[in-house]
């Protein structure tokens, strides 16, 4: 069993009992016994925790930040959302173009939710949750059902298929099953990206650490966050080009 971090056990202890009770229930459905937790006291693990966290953060900064809106005199907060904001315009300007920024609301939150979660491994005695797997495919999926969705209702159910047929008719029954597979290779690039990279990172901090404690950590840490923005920058750059691609009227 993994080392349950203080947030972690603040949750379980609020409400691991009715997690329990969910979990229980939704395990009955023929094949979702595996969401059975294996300690019943113990249901939410560290990730999932972690998640929360962040959520609870992106909430409360929300909230902060619309109390003290000001066009005379705004603070460091209203400064940065302000300067991230055009951030997110001026990308999906580019990368998607014209309408893009109907979706700037999901690309910047899914930016934001994933920078948190990779910068939360460097408060002592909490975790990277981007370090797992199920964290970073649950935002793939988010991902995928997200640009899939919007291909859909942009071009209707007949135009996206057209869509993912290619160009030509003749060469449809080729290019429909390679588009499908490549569109379900991107939910796992995706996930898979940024999973191993924030993992390597977290693991070979922990590692030279432990060798050298004095100075590295510092140089581990400056690393980790490069490359928390780095993967950030990148979970946001993808989606929007993906969302591009399914929206674009050319083949």
């Amino acid at each position: 069993m993994e080392h349950e971090v203080w947030f972690t056990a603040i949750l379980n202890q609020l409400f691991g009992h009715t997690v329990t009770a969910l979990l229980d229930v939704v395990s009955r459905i023929p094949h979702m016994a595996f969401v059975r937790p294996a300690d019943p006291l113990h249901p939410l693990p560290n990730y999932v925790a972690g998640e929360v966290l962040v959520f609870l953060v992106i909430v409360a900064g929300a909230i902060v930040l619309k109390s003290r809106l000001s066009v005379e005199n705004p603070g460091k907060l209203q400064l940065a959302m302000e300067a991230f904001l055009g951030f997110t315009h001026n990308m999906v300007d580019e990368v998607i173009g014209h309408g893009g920024r109907q979706y700037v609301a999901m690309i910047g939150t899914l930016g934001i939710f994933i920078l948190l979660c990779n910068l939360q491994g460097l408060i002592p005695t909490l975790e990277t949750p981007t370090a797992n797997i199920h964290v970073t495919l649950g935002c793939a999926v988010v991902a995928f059902i997200y640009y899939n969705y919007h291909g859909l209702r942009e071009k209707g159910l007949i135009g996206y298929l057209r869509h993912l047929s290619g160009p030509l008719l003749v060469i449809a029954p080729l290019m429909f099953p390679v588009e499908v597979f490549s569109n379900f290779l991107r939910m796992l690039s995706l996930s898979v990206r940024l999973w191993a990279n924030m993992l390597a990172g977290e693991q070979l901090g922990k590692v030279f650490t432990s060798l050298v404690p004095i100075g590295i950590p510092t140089v581990f840490m400056a690393l980790h966050v490069f490359e928390s923005f780095l993967q950030a920058y990148v979970f946001m750059i993808l989606p929007a080009l993906y969302i591009g691609l399914a929206t674009s009227e050319e083949h």
